[in-house]
């Protein structure tokens, strides 16, 4: 007889890129995935299946439909503490972690985890979580670690830090520890993956614009779908001043390395800042953080990593495409698709990066079982509190 699988609910899921982490690791059992986004919720049911996925605002869920289970995992909607979000304090999506609360009390696991953006660990609604932990708080019981994981320590080829909060009912549980180290390090890991890991051997011109036109049925509504990774091999077509900004840009660069002939009118008068804008990814090294329009460069660094001068070889002049950002998430390359290209794209940025679940899946699962080893003494995370 087998070890009974971890029952697991799955809130604010998106696509399911911490449900793919978790169900990597193997040994969880998804019991429910809620997600208000119909492309998301359809991406999350083409790959987990629909019959637990809940496409719904959380907030209509009632208490009586929640189950039990023994892990609840989730990010609530960030815009609200983005940097690049307008940050504001009242923001309506800042305050749907409440309803994550709201599905602890009546799932009553024994571990969940919420997963943010960095900036969520100074905000004001993070104080008011530590707070409802605290005795007579809605999460009274439940001992609370948090702090910032950097997705490259855990072999996600991207620089991306988030905000890890996860509470315990069944003693206090430490974050994980790096699995990865930057190159040079004296740390004896694995060194950090980089863009060459996942990017060298697509090819380097995408052959259409476009997805292929097909849909598929979720939820009773039409959905453009289902695509493999492969289908996501898209370009664009760019100016031909863009053209001519791309291959200005070496590896590592970005829009102080443009002529003043090829500024706009906002790069010159803005002096400093935006650094990443405009930029061109490094071979050996993560890319930076992945957003939601990783198609534009204008908004990252989000050019392609080959770069030669003009006159010693060639370079590839072109944002990444859709796979390519899969990947750089850590996506594996039998993920499956639905939505249309700006809703994938949406979908990927927005994701957990699935190594970087499946890391925090195989940290908690002993605890969640009962068999982790409580007199070995864990070396604190020094971004701990």
């Amino acid at each position: 007889m087998g070890t009974k699988p971890i029952s697991m609910i799955d809130l604010f899921a998106g696509c399911g890129g911490m449900t793919s982490g978790f169900m990597a690791a193997k040994g969880f059992k998804p019991v429910m995935s809620v997600e208000f986004d119909l492309h998301a919720a359809a991406t999350y049911a083409a790959n987990f299946g629909e019959s637990h996925t809940r496409y719904a605002d959380i907030a209509t869920i009632p208490d009586e439909d929640i189950p039990q289970a023994d892990l609840i995992i989730g990010g609530p909607p960030c815009q609200g503490f983005s940097n690049l979000g307008s940050r504001n304090v009242n923001d309506p999506r800042n305050k749907l972690w409440k309803e994550y609360i709201r599905f602890v009390r009546h799932a009553t696991p024994k571990v969940f985890v919420i997963e943010n953006v960095d900036r969520f660990f100074s905000s004001s609604e993070f104080a008011l979580l530590q707070a409802e932990a605290q005795p007579g708080g809605l999460l009274e019981g439940y001992e609370l670690t948090s702090g910032f994981l950097l997705a490259a320590d855990f072999g996600v080829p991207q620089r991306r830090k988030r905000t890890i909060v996860i509470g315990s009912r069944v003693g206090r549980i430490p974050l994980p520890t790096p699995t990865h180290a930057r190159t040079g390090t004296l740390d004896a890991l694995p060194e950090w993956h980089t863009t060459r890991d996942v990017l060298s051997g697509l090819p380097e011109t995408p052959e259409t614009t476009e997805l292929p036109a097909s849909s598929v049925e979720f939820f009773g509504e039409d959905i453009p779908g289902i695509f493999k990774s492969s289908d996501l091999h898209i370009g664009r077509n760019p100016t031909a001043m863009s053209l001519k900004r791309y291959r200005h840009i070496p590896p590592g660069g970005g829009r102080f390395n443009l002529p003043d002939y090829l500024l706009s009118r906002c790069w010159r008068e803005k002096k400093t800042g935006t650094t990443d804008v405009m930029g061109r990814m490094r071979w050996d090294m993560p890319s930076l953080t992945i957003r939601t329009e990783f198609f534009k460069p204008e908004k990252g660094q989000y050019l392609h990593p080959q770069w030669e001068k003009e006159d010693e070889g060639h370079s590839v002049d072109r944002p990444i495409t859709h796979w390519e950002a899969a990947r750089l998430q850590s996506f594996p390359d039998d993920f499956q698709w639905c939505g249309t290209k700006l809703q994938v794209a949406k979908q990927i940025g927005n994701a957990v990066p699935p190594m970087l679940a499946e890391a925090i899946a195989h940290h908690l699962k002993p605890y969640v079982r009962g068999t982790s080893n409580r007199t070995r003494k864990s070396s604190p995370c020094r971004l701990c509190h």
